[in-house]
């Protein structure tokens, strides 16, 4: 058993000073105590919070971060993005992406992510061929999230078609192939490869309404529901005008009012991006209970639009944060222009405060914490009895948070990190990150830098 004296740290109901946790073995809090003497406890250095869910993630995404910056012929937007991208998965053996992922994942904790929902479409072989374990590439994720020491919920991903119409998949896409059959067996495989490890969890992610047809969705939703009744479900879904305007074409609806219609749409699923919504898909998609999973760098980064994050929220919707392509790996930074995009927007301050908690920092944090932990569906997003003991420690002696308390630390966090203000990263009560430096740091860079230069050359 491990125990913490934390000398203020966030809890459900707010911050507190002389915070003594008790973590079982199994890295679970079993007592919170505040006003508590240290009596021989571990001192955390500064404040602590709780990990920040990660919702969204394409691991191997990461590897062309800052190599699609430079302008081609014509106009460049998420589409023509995505063409370079598909140059460069076909170069992505098993061994790559296990090298990557754990590479991204060590530089998710050390910005305070602690778990991270991996949307995984990258099933086989270069020319589309089945691995002799259909679910190796999965087996990758698990095994690098296992290396850096983050929590997972591993989301393999149905994948049938090119577009709407059941548009054949273009040979860029023959990796991603994936058949409601072969969606469970993945699942099946990971599942029971993970059965009695308290650090994973399992789900799945049709693509979206463009890559899967109605009877596909029904039959891998129903058949997956049969043994994880609970487990989440994430899509993507309006993300750009184009994908907007072609589900209507095909189906006389927009993408979310459709799925509303269609996929009984609850507190399970996580709708990733929907940034293009109509009112009425505003307020429906608020009262389902679904979460929303924002990625603001990647969507700012590819053009995708500005999220009507104030109007979801007055509706009551639930949000979290993803890094997706992994331009960023900085919660503060994707909470910070999650904000600044709604102040652009209306021209205003203060945008994604609520009635009850006028500090921006503290509203957001918050709410992404328990946004992305219903979506990931793991007991994890506050330091209370039952949680997992996923925390961040911030760097108390960061001249930023002199004479900071409280929320104000979460302001301070948000918009002042252009340095980062993590210093300490426990997950499952195992430290993972002390002093900004991850546990294996320097193996888990070289194996990267070597299929970095393997795979990019």
């Amino acid at each position: 058993m491990t125990s913490l004296h934390c000398p203020s740290a966030l809890l459900p109901d707010g911050w507190f000073h002389n915070v003594r946790l008790e973590i079982d073995y199994d890295g679970t809090i079993i007592s919170v105590e505040s006003g508590a003497a240290e009596f021989g406890a571990e001192r955390a250095a500064g404040p602590v919070v709780p990990g920040m869910p990660n919702l969204h993630s394409h691991s191997f995404q990461r590897a062309l971060a800052g190599r699609t910056e430079r302008a081609g012929p014509g106009s460049d937007d998420f589409w023509t993005w995505r063409e370079v991208m598909y140059k460069f998965v076909d170069r992505v053996d098993p061994d790559a992406l296990r090298a990557v992922t754990a590479w991204l994942y060590a530089d998710m904790l050390k910005a305070g992510y602690t778990s991270v929902g991996e949307f995984h479409y990258l099933h086989h072989g270069p020319e589309g061929e089945s691995y002799d374990d259909p679910a190796e590439m999965s087996h990758q994720i698990v095994a690098a999230a296992k290396a850096a020491g983050i929590g997972l919920t591993h989301l393999p991903v149905l994948y049938a078609y090119g577009g709407f119409g059941e548009e054949p998949p273009n040979p860029s896409q023959r990796r991603f192939v994936c058949d409601p059959d072969l969606l469970m067996r993945i699942v099946d495989s990971i599942a029971l490869s993970t059965a009695d490890d308290t650090q994973f969890a399992i789900g799945i992610a049709p693509h979206s309404l463009r890559a899967a047809s109605d009877d596909m969705l029904d039959a891998a939703i129903s058949t997956f529901s049969k043994s994880h009744a609970e487990a989440p479900i994430h899509i993507h879904v309006a993300e750009q005008l184009s994908e907007v305007e072609d589900c209507v074409l095909h189906t006389g609806l927009r993408p979310v009012a459709w799925a509303l219609d269609n996929l009984e749409i609850s507190e399970r699923w996580c709708l990733i991006h929907a940034t293009h919504l109509a009112g009425s898909e505003i307020s429906r998609l608020a009262n389902s209970g679904a979460v929303v999973g924002i990625c603001p760098t990647t969507e700012a980064n590819l053009g995708d639009g500005i999220f009507p994050a104030r109007s979801f929220l007055d509706a009551g919707g639930s949000f979290g944060i993803g890094s997706d392509s992994h331009i960023t790996i900085d919660p503060a930074e994707e909470l910070r222009l999650l904000e600044y995009a709604q102040r652009l927007l209306y021209r205003h301050r203060y945008m994604l405060t609520t009635d009850t908690q006028p500090s921006v920092g503290a509203a957001l944090y918050t709410g992404a914490l328990k946004g992305g932990t219903q979506a990931l569906a793991r007991p994890i997003g506050e330091i209370a009895v039952g949680k997992r003991a996923d925390l961040v420690v911030l760097d108390e002696a960061n001249i930023m948070l002199t004479e900071f308390e409280g929320d104000a630390i979460l302001d301070a966090w948000v918009f002042a990190s252009h340095a980062n203000f993590v210093k300490d990263v426990m997950v499952g009560g195992q430290w993972v990150v002390q002093d900004g430096r991850h546990q294996d740091e320097e193996a888990i860079t070289d194996a990267a830098r070597e299929a970095l230069s393997r795979t990019l050359t």
